[in-house]
This record gives structure tokens, C-alpha cells and sequence, in this order.
């Protein structure tokens, strides 16, 4: 499940991604719908969701500040608002990484992704790690 912060509402995101993905992709509100959902709700909200990728353009709130577990995996996307069109096509990337390939190799992991740098870090490991995007 591709999980999209509220954020990137309104942009047809969410249509673009499950053209090419899957699995079900939703928006945060549907996971807990008529609420405003702080960003520090957002863990336990994919924690109650089976194997869950949030994504977001809030980066500054979640990159090397969230609390994670092996339960979710969050992906920072790393460009101004006016650039959220090119979500989809760095998840893809993301999602075909040979390190990110699978659910089970995304779990607990926190990707920061921009149009030229991949950095993650783990739950066991909060020191980042830099990858090729190839």
C-alpha cells in the first residue's frame, strides 16, 4: 500500500502511481477520515496498516525525525511544491532500486529521495546511507 501525505491532494498523484503500481494507493485522510492528522499521528496510523509506504514532500517534518519501525516505510521526496508532478516517476525509481525493491526490504526504512540523491536510514541504523539512484 502506497500511503500519499495530504499535501499532494488535488495533483491526480494517486492515479498517476496506480497506473504502474499494484497495490492499493490512498491518501493519508482515508486512513482516518473526517480528522486532521498531525504529523506525529502518521506512525501509528501505518503501524495499524500491513506493510504501508507513506510518501511525502515534507521532508523538513519527517527525514531523521520519525519514529521508525519495521511495520511502515516513509519516503521524503526532496523538491519544492511546484515539482510534485515528479513524485511518481522517483517512487517508481525508488521502487525498482535493487535495495528497495521488495516490501520486506523497505520496512523500516526512511528514504530521502531528490532528483539526483537517494539517502536512507534504518530503524537499527539512523546513521544515512547514500545510494546510487541506478
Amino acid at each position: 500500500m502506497i500511503v500519499l501525505d495530504e499535501q499532494l491532494l488535488g495533483r491526480n498523484l494517486d492515479k498517476a502511481i496506480a497506473a504502474w503500481y499494484p497495490g492499493a494507493v490512498c491518501f493519508v485522510t482515508e486512513l482516518r477520515p473526517h480528522t486532521i492528522i498531525k504529523d506525529d499521528a502518521i506512525p501509528s496510523l501505518l503501524r495499524q496498516q500491513k506493510e504501508a509506504t507513506f510518501v511525502t514532500i515534507n521532508e523538513s517534518d519527517f527525514w531523521q525525525l520519525v519514529e521508525i519501525t519495521t511495520d511502515f516505510c516513509v519516503i521524503c521526496v526532496a523538491l519544492p511544491d511546484s515539482q510534485a508532478l515528479l513524485i511518481p516517476e522517483l517512487l517508481r525509481g525508488i521502487l525498482q532500486h535493487p535495495r528497495f525493491q521488495t516490501k520486506a526490504q523497505r520496512m523500516g526504512c526512511v528514504i530521502r529521495v531528490s532528483i539526483n540523491t537517494l539517502a536512507y536510514y534504518t530503524e537499527t541504523q539512523r546513521t544515512p546511507e547514500s545510494l546510487s539512484m541506478k
